[in-house]
């Protein structure tokens, strides 16, 4: 049973299997991006509701751009409508968009929507939801690097002086960024066991919980017994 006194404070989640899901019912793949949005808003709203207080989803990946241009073109659709039909419940619900990724090369109608969600929601303080889009995780780790081999040749800083934490603070989930630190759980959808370049140096000691669930079949109830597993595990940091 979910014990809502142990709520994680940070749970990301690799949204997988609408391709697949589309496919079982002899639906375009873009038919399961937009079932596949839905379940991300039950998920949103159980995740605020149990107090959780950073959500980070894998909306868009540095390596999906190899997609088909419909296929691309149709998830910023939806992320323009996800914006349009939801930002009031998000502003209702205290709730505040980050993005973790370099958004500028979306279209300019989808870049609009992103900076509008980001300013109206700016100062809520309930549950941070952060959207991973065009998100990397070998390509926000150079990031940091590139930023402190900046400082480095400047003169600002030697390179034996630079520690984990100096590289976790650039990151898009620190503190000067996002704010929301490594994940304690990560949970992946439809079946498959790997973490696709998503949070990298952040999971190191995160849980994982795999479900064979599809995304868009994935409901706010399997969230929670996701989370349920994660409190059965005994975390030790490699210590004993």
């Amino acid at each position: 049973m979910l014990d809502t006194n142990r709520i994680p404070e940070h749970v990301a989640v690799i949204m997988d299997g609408n391709g697949r899901w589309a496919k079982n019912r002899g639906l375009p793949r873009l038919a399961g991006h937009n079932a596949g949005m839905k379940s991300m808003i039950e998920v949103v709203r159980r995740a605020n509701d149990l107090g959780m207080k950073h959500l980070t989803v894998y909306a868009f990946s540095t390596e999906n751009w190899k997609r088909s241009v419909e296929e691309v073109s149709g998830i910023f659709k939806l992320l323009i409508r996800y914006v349009e039909s939801e930002l009031k419940e998000l502003m209702d619900n205290n709730v505040r968009i980050r993005i973790l990724g370099d958004y500028s090369p979306l279209p300019p109608d989808a870049r609009k929507a992103v900076d509008k969600a980001i300013a109206n929601t700016a100062g809520n303080t309930g549950l941070q939801f952060n959207i991973a889009l065009n998100y990397g995780g070998r390509a926000e780790i150079l990031r940091a690097v590139r930023e402190l081999a900046e400082e480095a040749a400047d003169g600002d800083l030697a390179p034996e002086e630079i520690t984990e934490e100096m590289i976790s603070e650039r990151l898009y989930t620190g503190a000067r960024e996002t704010g929301c630190g490594d994940p304690e759980l990560i949970i992946r959808t439809s079946g498959e066991e790997r973490l696709s370049n998503f949070l990298l140096w952040q999971c190191a000691y995160s849980e994982f919980v795999f479900t064979d669930v599809l995304w868009p079949d994935f409901s706010p109830e399997e969230f929670e017994k996701c989370i349920e597993k994660y409190q059965k595990r005994d975390r030790r940091f490699g210590g004993r």
